[in-house]
């Protein structure tokens, strides 16, 4: 028991280093697929088709694509055009384009989901489309889409674990590297699973509260 205390206290910090930069890597790619995929459902539900069915051509077309070769193809690929990146660059673009999409669609079905009633009642008493869309229309598709919004930014944690294939030394990573080098894979693997856990739990909690206090039920 003693020799087991020991090890996890000297692992500890290696892979709490990585958790930094787990919760870097998740916190870049969730700005930057939330405000992309706030930018698809606009151009989407923008009623526009010279818009909108680009926009559906870019987000099928990423959807289609798994996360592991577009973060290939940002890191490896795109040096070859000129564009050279470092990993957590190209980790933080590839988890946020992938992301942008599911969470692009996210916010159209919210949009969608408003009331059409409410919209025409807006535009009766003279507000433009940009008002309506900032005072009307967004406000209730934030709580419609809090639910499913919450599982995409748990799934983007976890999926953070995918830019290790980039050289990115995230948690994952750190965990892989420590056991090759101890082959204690039975004590470095359960404190990744227990350090992922203690970003998770927190994080479904929360998101719960928010769907109890501000979600569409109220």
């Amino acid at each position: 028991m003693d020799s087991l205390v020991s090890r996890a206290e000297s692992y500890w910090p290696i892979l709490v280093s990585g958790l930094w930069l787990t919760i870097a890597v998740t916190v870049a790619a969730l700005v930057l697929s939330t405000v992309l995929g706030l930018v698809w459902a606009m151009l989407r539900t923008s009623g526009v088709p010279a818009l909108a069915r680009p926009t559906r051509v870019i987000v099928e077309f990423l959807r289609g694509i798994p996360i592991l070769v577009v973060l290939f193809y940002i890191y490896f690929v795109m040096p070859e055009i000129g564009i050279d990146l470092t990993a957590f660059q190209a980790g933080v673009i590839g988890l946020g384009l992938t992301y942008s999409c599911y969470i692009g669609e996210t916010f159209r079905a919210g949009i969608e989901a408003v009331d059409p009633g409410q919209i025409e009642a807006a535009k009766s008493i003279g507000m433009r489309r940009g008002l309506t869309m900032r005072r009307v229309i967004l406000p209730q598709a934030f709580r419609i889409v809090l639910p499913p919004y919450g599982n995409n930014l748990v799934m983007l944690l976890k999926d953070s674990s995918q830019v290790s294939v980039i050289s990115v030394a995230e948690l994952t990573m750190q965990g892989k590297m420590l056991a090759s080098s101890t082959f204690d894979n039975i004590t470095v693997f359960t404190m990744v699973a227990l350090l992922y856990l203690c970003l998770t739990i927190p994080l479904n909690l929360c998101m719960s509260y928010l769907e109890a206090n501000f979600g569409r039920a109220r």
